[in-house]
């Protein structure tokens, strides 16, 4: 238990505080349990070290980080360690990497119900397995899911620009009192083909060489590991995923053909319904279908995206198309705050069931959606906005 206290302060006297995320800091941290997951590398070890630092004296015993890869784990039990800081006066524990440790799930169900007064944070980049352990942990444990940086944290984390979030209502409604602010402190399209390349993952500048690199190696272990070793996968099929993740991103985003998909990557239809659900929980892929909400297991969705443009341009192997680059971001962004649909024949989006979303470049007119009601276009390349159309950029300060 020492040890584990001396390398927890090491660990947040290390840990930077210039720029904190709000999303991060946005949600209830009250709860009795509570869990952050997201892909790997978008900064959620960060964010529990740095609330840690923000409400915790330094020193303080009564709060505990640590991460369940560390050694410590490979002969003790979460439960031990939560019986031992609970007997010291341990009020919050802080577990992050929590999937790597076997049989979670059912050790804090124990802890959650033996220990009544203790606070437990989880933290997870293993989307499938942390999904698998909701199970055991249904009414207990709140979960908060977070993704990559938005163009507005990527100004902030990348280009020093501390810009607000502005809702998807004021800025389609009423956009020129944000954009007056936003103009203020930067030409955003001067940045934001940047973005779409390299912008959503925090560690970029840690090694600019490899970045694709490492997101390519983390799609890999995804596919290659936890789909076998979780949902059960055929080892033989995990190249023929690879494959069809690279059939998505070389395509312009088209309503669904299952029979086409089947025969470019060698799927059988069914086996590629269940797939694409695997790849959707694992944050893979983004699915779109036209009535979201009645949505059937096993549905063939409408339209899907590879789920971030960075991811995109790492599975690239020609030059991405410029309309599957805009699709892909507007529904990453969309679809992290808002409930999302296919628009069908009278737009690319319908979200929360209200507005009318076309995404297009400059030229794009109001053709398709003409005589719908709250409906926008969101285009690339534009400056201000004409009319009901929208720079394309301004999805990316919803969060």
């Amino acid at each position: 238990m020492d040890r584990l206290f001396a390398q927890q302060d090491r660990l947040l006297s290390q840990t930077p505080m210039e720029i904190i995320r709000k999303c991060g800091m946005d949600i209830n941290w009250n709860a009795r349990m509570m869990a952050i997951r997201g892909p790997k590398g978008i900064g959620k070890s960060t964010l529990l070290k740095q609330y840690i630092r923000q409400h915790y004296k330094t020193g303080d015993r009564t709060v505990l980080y640590c991460s369940l890869d560390n050694n410590y784990f490979a002969d003790h039990s979460i439960l031990n360690l939560a019986e031992e800081f609970y007997l010291k006066g341990g009020k919050h524990l802080f577990l992050d990497e929590i999937h790597k440790y076997a049989h979670w799930s059912r050790e804090l169900k124990e802890i959650y119900d033996v220990y009544p007064d203790m606070q437990v944070v989880i933290s997870g980049s293993s989307l499938l397995s942390l999904q698998q352990g909701e199970a055991d942990l249904s009414r207990r444990c709140i979960n908060h899911d977070f993704q990559g940086l938005s163009f507005r944290e990527y100004l902030q984390f990348y280009k020093g620009i501390d810009l607000p979030t502005c809702t998807l209502q004021e800025m389609l409604e009423n956009p020129y009192p944000f954009l007056e602010r936003v103009y203020a402190q930067c030409k955003p399209m001067a940045f934001f083909d940047d973005y779409l390349l390299y912008g959503y993952y925090p560690y970029y500048k840690e090694n600019e060489i490899d970045y694709y690199s490492v997101i390519n190696s983390v799609m890999g272990y995804v596919i290659d590991d936890e789909l076998p070793r979780i949902c059960g996968v055929d080892l033989e099929n995990t190249r023929k995923i690879r494959a069809l993740m690279n059939i998505l991103a070389a395509s312009e985003p088209y309503e669904v053909d299952i029979s086409r998909m089947s025969v470019q990557s060698g799927l059988q239809r069914k086996t590629i319904l269940t797939y694409l659900k695997y790849l959707s929980d694992a944050k893979l892929v983004n699915l779109l279908y036209s009535d979201f909400i009645n949505v059937k297991k096993m549905q063939k969705p409408d339209k899907i995206y590879i789920e971030n443009t960075n991811m995109l341009k790492a599975l690239a192997t020609h030059p991405i198309k410029e309309g599957t680059l805009r699709e892909t971001f507007a529904i990453n962004h969309l679809a992290f705050t808002h409930s999302v649909e296919y628009g069908k024949q009278k737009g690319d989006f319908v979200v929360d069931g209200k507005y009318t979303i076309e995404v297009g470049g400059q030229g794009k007119t109001t053709k398709q959606i003409a005589n719908v009601p709250n409906a926008y276009i969101l285009a690339d390349d534009i400056e201000f906005p004409i009319g009901n159309k929208l720079p394309l950029w301004i999805l990316g300060f919803l969060y």
